[in-house]
């Protein structure tokens, strides 16, 4: 769809346009397999030699108009769904990571990430490391090494809610010839358009408000078709040399920016991994994508009341909400996201653990959830459940505090909200 349509418009118009008689709605392609006339037809799909289905362990219809519709909404050339946001962050970085290959990223990011990236990559030879999102120049720097090859970050990190200073990581990350892959889950491309700030490729956790609902888990990989493999062929080989597993394809010369890194995910991730969201899933996320646009601002506006209200009560140790002034990261929060990031609040309580135990129990409209960003509002204590592979020190790194609660601000009304955190708030001794 035409950069000249709004982000709403292409939050309910992009990536599927019908034809005279077709179905008005995305159909649900729901199906294994797709049938050809001969061997030839199908063997022209298997050498990438034209467009097409065989199998939808890689590739389905549905999916694939969503897909696009989620990088048109991020400003990219190509995009491809998996099972869920944890996949789409794998495939990202090991689509051009292999063994004895070293990764930069921000050690503020999300537990699962972290553990990711840290424990399970580095089983496969693949080393990492973590730097402060408020690291200065000199320490960016230092991070990289000859075999480095991606930066990776959250736009806004969940659950710490540190904002990332995209610019200033991807010029460091192009000084040295690598792209920056940033994960914009929180604040979607409603709010914060990253490739727009240098980033090359965008992930995304779908589960959260893209779907918005809690209905289907799901991620997506969005490739600006910016960054120039073959500028830097040494270090992608996978990218630029032949691939004898797939006919001895050279991507970034066959598929050029626009279209290497996603074609070379699903011929070879895809293929091999099988992470692949399955249709339902995607037809679901379609209908959330189409008031996205509608729902962030509300999503936006409870996060803030919410915020602004805690940070008034004597019980309240801390609030960060990078869309309070005097927050830490309220000046490049209004620099990338001006019209607010996200819905989600982490406070502390006066008296740790115990107070923040009390308070969880009485919230009445706030469910215990390890969900976050859903039309509902939920909450959680991440140091016993999404982070509890961290240690106490590398929660402190991250900006997690053991007893922080994280408050996901869903659709409600936000005077019941406050309503609710006040009831929570008296139960505590």
């Amino acid at each position: 769809m035409s950069e000249q349509f709004s982000i709403g418009t292409k939050c309910v118009q992009a990536g599927y346009r019908p034809g005279n008689g077709e179905p008005r709605q995305i159909p649900i392609i729901q199906s294994t397999t797709f049938k050809y006339d001969t061997s030839e037809d199908m063997g022209k799909l298997f050498d990438l030699e034209a467009s097409g289905y065989f199998y939808t362990r890689l590739q389905n219809p549905t999916n694939d108009y969503v897909a696009a519709k989620i990088a048109a909404l991020e400003g990219g050339t190509a995009g491809m769904l998996t099972s869920s946001g944890q996949a789409a962050n794998f495939f990202a970085l090991f689509n051009i990571c292999q063994c004895g290959d070293h990764i930069v990223s921000s050690s503020s990011i999300y537990g699962g990430t972290f553990n990711l990236i840290a424990v399970t990559m580095a089983k496969m030879g693949i080393t990492v490391t973590f730097v402060s999102p408020d690291c200065s120049e000199d320490e960016l720097e230092a991070a990289f090494q000859e075999n480095t090859k991606a930066v990776f970050g959250e736009t806004i990190a969940n659950p710490a809610l540190t904002v990332l200073d995209i610019e200033k990581f991807a010029q460091a990350a192009h000084r040295h010839g690598v792209p920056l892959i940033v994960d914009n889950t929180f604040p979607t491309p409603v709010n914060c358009r990253p490739i727009e700030w240098g980033a090359d490729i965008v992930t995304h956790s779908t589960t959260k408000y893209m779907d918005g609902h809690g209905a289907g888990v799901g991620g997506a990989i969005v490739d600006s078709g910016k960054f120039d493999w073959m500028a830097h062929a040494d270090k992608f080989p996978g990218l630029t040399t032949p691939d004898e597993s797939y006919h001895g394809i050279t991507y970034a010369e066959k598929f050029g920016l626009e279209g290497a890194f996603i074609t070379k995910a699903t011929a070879q991730l895809m293929r091999d991994f099988g992470s692949i969201q399955s249709p339902q899933n995607a037809f679901l996320l379609n209908l959330g994508l189409e008031s996205l646009h509608v729902r962030m601002p509300r999503h936006v506006e409870n996060g803030l009341a919410c915020a602004e209200f805690l940070q008034k009560q004597p019980k309240v140790e801390f609030v960060n909400y990078p869309g309070l002034p005097g927050n830490a990261y309220y000046e490049i929060a209004q620099k990338y996201m001006p019209n607010g990031g996200c819905g989600v609040v982490s406070f502390e309580l006066k008296g740790g653990r115990p107070a923040a135990e009390a308070f969880m129990k009485e919230l009445r409209l706030a469910a215990i959830e390890t969900h976050v960003a859903d039309a509902r509002t939920c909450c959680l204590n991440p140091a016993t459940s999404t982070h509890r592979q961290m240690n106490d020190e590398q929660l402190a790194a991250a900006g997690i505090p053991a007893g922080m609660i994280r408050l996901s601000c869903g659709l409600e009304d936000k005077a019941d909200l406050i309503a609710d955190l006040t009831n929570a708030l008296n139960a505590i001794g």
